[in-house]
C-alpha cells in the first residue's frame, strides 16, 4: 500500500524511518521511495505538496529549508500519520484551492 503526506512548499524530508527503525541504506541498498507528485493543494494561504511514500515508509522528520521564514523558530517535525488514497481524496476535495505545476 503507497502512503501519502502534504508538505509545506520551502520544506524538506530529513531522516525516514521504516519498520526496524531509522532507514539504513546499507541494508536496504537504496534511499526511500519518497517523490514529490504534481499535484498540491491551497489551505488558509498555504500552498502543500501532495508527496507518494513507499509502503515500508513509517514516519518521517521534515524541516524547513534555512532561507524558508520557519527556519528560524521551527527546527523539525515529525510526521507519524502518513495518508491512504481514501484520505488524500477527501483532503483534495475539501481544500480551497487544487494546484497543478
Amino acid at each position: 500500500m503507497t502512503r501519502y503526506f502534504f508538505l509545506s512548499e520551502g520544506w524538506l524530508v530529513g531522516r525516514v524511518w521504516e519498520f526496524g527503525g531509522i532507514w539504513n541504506e546499507a541494508t536496504w541498498r537504496r534511499k526511500p521511495k519518497i517523490q514529490r507528485l504534481s499535484l498540491g493543494l491551497v489551505e488558509q494561504g498555504e500552498t502543500l505538496w501532495l508527496y507518494e511514500a513507499e509502503e515500508a515508509v513509517l514516519m518521517l522528520e521534515v524541516r524547513p529549508e534555512p532561507a524558508h521564514p520557519a527556519a528560524a523558530t521551527i527546527g523539525q517535525v515529525m510526521l507519524k500519520r502518513l495518508m491512504d488514497a481514501d484520505q488524500v481524496i477527501h483532503r483534495l476535495t475539501t481544500a480551497e484551492s487544487l494546484l497543478r505545476p
